[in-house]
């Protein structure tokens, strides 16, 4: 009777433990709605790509971070953005050419679907993000990610754990928001992502 009990009740807590893991609490939501996220695909994962891959991010990151410095709102980066798309092409773009390529680089800022993600401090739960999506060539080569807004993106750096909470809190994130993404919290989050990534595919 007693081991029927204690199976009863492992179930129980097993099935709360997953639909608590279903959705979005303590200001997940607020890390889909808040940040804005960089992506970039190289034209295939020959050497040579991947490292213009990385030219590429250096000339986007070199246009958009002055012009988000001061951006308080997701929404206010977005039409800063929206507004110099262009430039940030042509400036990849020239990157491209003048490493003797023809590729066509491609910039679209737009919802993206992103798995999670592991950063050197904070780690980004999967889910659907504005994101600005650069395509050189067949973009069929690894892909480069990063956060383009709040401005944490700074090429092959990365920004110290107290730069990054400034960055977070900055545009809105609470303390406790900002806990969900940083290294301290990530093997409970982790696991209720993986939840998600598992039953929904992402």
């Amino acid at each position: 009777m007693k081991t029927k009990h204690l199976l009863i009740l492992c179930f129980s807590l097993c099935t709360v433990l997953l639909f608590v893991g279903l959705f979005p609490v303590h200001g997940e939501q607020e890390v889909y709605d808040t940040v804005i996220r960089l992506h970039v695909l190289a034209n295939s994962d020959s050497e040579e790509d991947q490292a213009l891959k990385l030219k590429v991010r250096d000339a986007v990151l070199e246009v958009t971070n002055p012009l988000l410095v001061g951006c308080s709102a997701q929404s206010e980066a977005k039409k800063i953005l929206e507004a110099n798309l262009q430039t940030v092409e042509d400036a990849a773009q020239s990157v491209v050419r003048a490493h003797g390529r023809s590729d066509a680089v491609s910039i679209l800022l737009d919802l993206e679907e992103y798995p999670t993600r592991d950063y050197d401090s904070f780690c980004f739960p999967a889910g659907e993000y504005l994101s600005m999506r650069v395509c050189i060539g067949d973009a069929a080569g690894q892909n480069w990610w990063c956060c383009l807004f709040p401005p944490l993106c700074v090429g092959s750096a990365s920004v110290s754990d107290e730069d990054a909470e400034d960055a977070f809190i900055s545009v809105g994130f609470t303390p406790s928001q900002y806990k969900i993404i940083t290294e301290t919290e990530r093997p409970v989050y982790r696991a209720r992502f993986k939840i998600l990534e598992i039953l929904f595919g992402r």
